[in-house]
């Protein structure tokens, strides 16, 4: 079983453009969907795509569109009731895959909003005996930026000894790793690398899977056993205590980025359910999140969208 944590789900509406996006104008949209959002909630999706036992944690009530949708899609979902409704995102489009994302404020937290959440998460890890928690995505008001190292500290001290993810960015990232309680896992973007570092640009970090396995290197330890940098086109470095490897798929036609990296996540949670090697399960999350950028929204990619043999990888020295 996964578990998965959305403290700040949305719905997902997705604009695509045949022309660019021009500020001020009138534009018609070529396409338009919407899918039930936040990175637990699509990793959730994904997994559950791929017949991998789920469950996400999502805060809303339960007649709320975005848990509508999670029922009609058959993924099982614990909510916690917030007296108010899921927030929606929008994202346009451009014809290159350009992406521009307007993002809605959530529900505020108060204390006991807090501490029913940090009891949701915990009595479920516990009772569905989860082998991995993923802690994804942004927080909502009123929740400190160090929550989510707060709940891994809750969850370990409640005797959860599974493997904690942790797939957030910006403040929330820093502070998270700055606390004693570290998670097991985390996937940084090269720009959320070079934050956490400070040793290089994100472009520099994008223009090379050396410099950024030896950046990602520094951050193991203290109970993270593994760091997965994804590069958009660039594909994706993992570096663990044992090596570090680069795997790049084929060029692709990029329809969306949103949700890639929630797909690349999954993807690498999947091959590792599956008794897949850490550099095994690296291919599989390149593959994921290559097949997600290839489809529109952020709709997840089925296994019959999945294509390993399309993955190359190399190990790297550190």
């Amino acid at each position: 079983m996964i578990l998965t944590l959305t403290a700040n789900p949305s719905m997902d509406r997705t604009i695509e453009l045949s022309a660019p996006l021009a500020h001020g104008a009138v534009q018609r949209a070529a396409a338009a969907v919407q899918d039930p959002g936040g990175k637990g909630v699509n990793i959730s999706r994904a997994l559950h795509a791929a017949s991998v036992p789920t469950e996400a944690i999502v805060p809303g009530d339960a007649h709320d569109p975005v848990l509508t949708v999670l029922t009609e899609q058959h993924v099982a979902y614990s909510n916690l009731p917030t007296g108010e409704p899921i927030r929606s995102n929008i994202t346009v489009v451009d014809p290159d895959g350009t992406t521009t994302k307007l993002n809605a404020p959530g529900t505020r937290f108060d204390q006991p909003l807090r501490e029913a959440l940090d009891a949701l998460v915990i009595e479920r890890a516990l009772a569905t005996n989860a082998h991995w928690v993923i802690l994804a995505g942004s927080l909502p008001a009123g929740l400190p930026s160090s929550y989510y190292a707060e709940l891994i500290a809750a969850l370990r001290a409640a005797g959860f000894e599974g493997k904690i993810a942790l797939d957030t960015s910006e403040q929330t990232l820093i502070d998270s790793l700055a606390q004693e309680a570290k998670p097991s896992l985390i996937k940084p973007n090269s720009e959320e690398l070079a934050q956490l570092t400070g040793a290089s640009s994100w472009e520099e970090l994008e223009s090379s899977a050396e410099l950024t396995a030896r950046t990602a290197a520094s951050l193991l330890g203290g109970g993270i056993e593994y760091v997965l940098a994804t590069l958009g086109g660039g594909g994706a470095v993992l570096v663990t205590e044992s090596g570090a490897w680069h795997a790049i798929h084929e060029p692709i036609k990029v329809r969306s980025t949103v949700g890639a990296g929630d797909s690349s996540l999954a993807g690498f949670v999947i091959a590792s359910e599956a008794g897949a090697s850490p550099e095994d399960a690296l291919l599989s999350a390149v593959a994921y999140g290559s097949a997600a950028a290839s489809l529109p929204g952020t709709r997840m990619p089925v296994p019959a969208e999945i294509s390993i043999d399309k993955v190359t990888r190399r190990e790297l020295a550190l």
